[in-house]
């Protein structure tokens, strides 16, 4: 017992190292300065939001912190834009604010109300995202009430696209939503972990990427093989499910070298940062659970 709140106290003191420099960009009356180089952030809002409940979601995502912000509404309508068959009158909930950050700074996700998503962890969201052609963003997701953060991709994909003026590829998207839900529906029908699911899709993506499978078999032989070395077991429809979308993504228009070498720096830093602490399973189960409300970030497991 003295090992393990020896070792929550290290991890503790290792974020505060984390939080600490970012908190002191902050000006001093505690505002964000303008970036005028990359815009200001902007906050997307689920259009079902009532108003008190749009309130909470401002005060979830700190709104008030910038000196500036834009806003805008997601809806059904976005929804059927990004999404195939999805269905219009859906109700959402989830929203984000999104920041640009510099070339080469990555995705950071933080989910700043975990007991209101219940579902889409902070590591199934940047695979998605980047799986979308999603990238050097931080964003920050939020809900009102306990939802299964899904629609929140939607809200993200318009509010990438109002802000950088790109135009995302619709075949990317669709996969990448199918993306978000076959994950969540692998690690609840297997029993494995969030961090286990990231790191399975994780593996794969990058074994496309240096292999550069020309068949759907060749595909097969990759996410067996990743299943294999990650010791994960799947259900034959699990699998198959698997197969089938690891295909569809292996014959996007994605630049897989680009992919794999965000996902790699993602790793690396997260090792850099903890090390030897997450060895242990169920000491990190424990660790997650306990600091679940303070900090949920991507970059700390892919990183």
């Amino acid at each position: 017992m003295k090992h393990k709140w020896l070792s929550i106290i290290t991890v503790f003191a290792l974020m505060i190292s984390i939080i600490i420099p970012t908190s002191a960009s902050a000006t001093t009356n505690n505002v964000n300065a303008i970036n005028e180089k990359l815009g200001v952030p902007i906050v997307v809002y689920g259009a079902n939001l009532s108003e008190e409940e749009r309130a909470t979601v401002k005060e979830a995502l700190q709104v008030s912190k910038e000196a500036e912000i834009d806003e805008i509404t997601v809806s059904g309508d976005d929804l059927i834009k990004y999404i195939k068959d999805s269905n219009a009158s859906s109700r959402m909930y989830s929203s984000a604010k999104i920041t640009r950050q510099e070339a080469g700074k990555g995705l950071v996700i933080s989910i700043v109300t975990p007991e209101n998503i219940t579902e889409v962890t902070s590591e199934v969201y940047a695979n998605a995202m980047l799986t979308a052609g999603i990238e050097d963003a931080k964003v920050e997701i939020a809900a009102p009430k306990p939802v299964t953060g899904h629609s929140a991709l939607v809200g993200i994909y318009k509010a990438y696209e109002v802000k950088t003026g790109e135009t995302l590829d619709i075949e990317r998207t669709d996969v990448a939503n199918d993306e978000l839900s076959i994950a969540t529906q692998i690690a609840q029908n297997a029993n494995i972990s969030d961090e286990q699911i990231a790191e399975l899709l994780t593996s794969i993506k990058q074994k496309i990427s240096e292999m550069d499978p020309a068949t759907k078999e060749e595909v097969a032989k990759i996410v067996e093989d990743q299943l294999t070395a990650l010791n994960i077991q799947l259900s034959d429809q699990d699998r198959q499910l698997l197969i089938d979308l690891m295909d569809r993504i292996s014959n996007l228009d994605i630049d897989f070298n680009k992919l794999s070498e965000q996902l790699t720096d993602l790793t690396k830093e997260f090792e850099e940062r903890f090390g030897d602490v997450l060895q242990d399973e169920g000491f990190w189960t424990g660790v997650k659970n306990f600091f679940n409300n303070l900090i949920d970030t991507i970059s700390s497991w892919f990183k």
